[in-house]
């Protein structure tokens, strides 16, 4: 962990921040870096050793598809957006974590007031 306050993503919640993060458009691997740690209040901070075996996983998946396009700088870099099966996979990840987060919270909740 870095600077205190700020935690590195675990890998099994990476792929739903990656795809969440494609749902609001495409995107290039620094973008998605800025739209996570931004969308968290600068909180969660993603590696690019963490984010890139996670674009090409989901990739490889059929979640994501890429291409190459040029970025607001004038550079190439390769662009990712969301497939119809990665919104699916989505929305699957989403249920889990809203499942989990809660039976999580009532755990640490027993025993109070």
């Amino acid at each position: 962990m870095g600077e205190k306050g700020r935690g590195d993503v675990l890998q099994g919640t990476l792929d739903m921040l990656v795809l969440k993060s494609l749902q609001l458009g495409p995107m290039h691997g620094w973008g998605i870096t800025e739209r996570l740690e931004t969308g968290s209040e600068r909180v969660l901070q993603v590696g690019q050793g963490s984010l890139y075996p996670a674009l090409y996983r989901l990739e490889r998946q059929g979640h994501i598809a890429s291409d190459w396009g040029t970025t607001e700088n004038n550079r190439q870099a390769r662009f990712y957006k969301l497939t119809a099966a990665g919104r699916k996979r989505l929305a699957e990840e989403r249920a889990t974590w809203a499942r989990m987060s809660r039976a999580v919270d009532l755990v640490l909740r027993m025993g109070e007031g």
